[in-house]
């Protein structure tokens, strides 16, 4: 099975030929002037050789086995009623959102990562090297270290033992991450049983719900009526998300209106849900889901900066707190003895 190409190169490909289906090239006159040039000169050359011999462009995708079935599908759409270069904007828009929006999470999680694994090594400096030297100056006054103060200093030398299999852990952790970061099948595993695992809950149903938006008005924007929107964004998604897609796409079925199968599935917000109803009836159903995109992709942001300011001060008190108590409870007994000798 071939790699799939990645959600800036899809954005970037889509945008090209978007750009020269509206100067008037043809489809396969387009992908062999991209051929040209790039990383992906065999794939693009085969695809324009395979549109050049009487196929379609979805086709074209679909066979080189790179692209993602939603991008194939929309291309598909488009085709079939005339919006291919529409299908291809929308496309090529979607996925840098989605870009922009990783960048976003990867930097929002990369700090607050920072933060946590300073702080660890901080305290067991502490642990390891410091309470030592107390011990030994309170030995030297004819005394010991008791309380907490001792409870720590048993917990550094747990530590100073078992240091030769921390730095294993630490270089199995770091070969498990530049692997989660390289290979993309794996990521898309890890992060797929992630989502099972935590569900469709708090700033990951935000998140979702912005993917789903902009997966939605991407399809309604290539002339998509929102029932088949909804089938294909279920190729998107994954756990909650893609339920609650499934769920709508069922009620869809089974005759519900628009607004009780958005509503009943949760597949959007209920405010969101209620004007994406009104601009369908108004006969402004595209227009409607680009704003509801536009909205919760803001709204997905903004959670996900709230959850990162509540993150990062809570880990600073953390380490305070840690390190504050390590050093009173090795200080005020120190002090007393100072003070019984002077």
């Amino acid at each position: 099975m071939k790699k799939l190409i990645s959600n800036d190169d899809i954005a970037t490909l889509c945008l090209e030929l978007s750009l020269l289906l509206h100067a008037g090239v043809s489809t396969g006159d387009a992908l062999s002037l991209l051929a040209e040039e790039g990383d992906r000169k065999g794939m693009l050359k085969a695809m324009a050789e395979q549109v050049d011999s009487g196929e379609t462009l979805s086709a074209a995708l679909r066979d080189s086995k790179a692209f993602p079935l939603y991008v194939c599908g929309l291309v598909e759409v488009g085709e079939r009623t005339g919006r291919t270069e529409e299908a291809l904007a929308a496309l090529s828009q979607y996925y840098e959102d989605r870009v922009r929006l990783n960048r976003r999470v990867r930097s929002a999680l990369l700090y607050p990562a920072v933060m946590l694994a300073l702080m660890l090594v901080v305290i067991g400096v502490l642990l390891v090297r410091v309470l030592p030297i107390f011990d030994d100056v309170y030995a030297s006054l004819g005394g010991r270290l008791t309380g907490v103060a001792a409870g720590l200093l048993t917990l550094g030398q747990w530590l100073e033992g078992v240091i030769p299999m921390l730095y294993i852990m630490v270089a199995v952790l770091a070969l498990l991450v530049l692997l989660f970061s390289v290979v993309g099948p794996l990521r898309r595993g890890v992060v797929s049983l992630w989502q099972k695992i935590h569900g469709d809950k708090g700033v990951s149903r935000k998140l979702n719900n912005a993917k789903l938006a902009q997966a939605l008005a991407m399809g309604m924007a290539s002339g998509l009526p929102v029932e088949e929107a909804v089938a294909l964004s279920a190729n998107l998604m994954e756990g909650g998300a893609k339920k609650r897609c499934e769920s709508c796409q069922k009620r869809l079925e089974n005759g519900e209106a628009l607004g009780e199968a958005l509503k009943k599935s949760g597949l959007l917000p209920v405010r969101q849900s209620r004007l994406l109803e009104l601009g369908q009836r108004s006969g402004a159903g595209d227009a409607s889901m680009e704003k509801i995109a536009r909205d919760l992709s803001e709204e997905g942001e903004a959670a996900l900066d709230a959850m990162v300011s509540r993150v990062e001060p809570a880990l600073v008190l953390v380490c305070s707190v840690l390190v504050g108590l390590i050093l009173l409870s090795v200080m005020l007994p120190l002090m007393h003895i100072m003070s019984a000798i002077g």
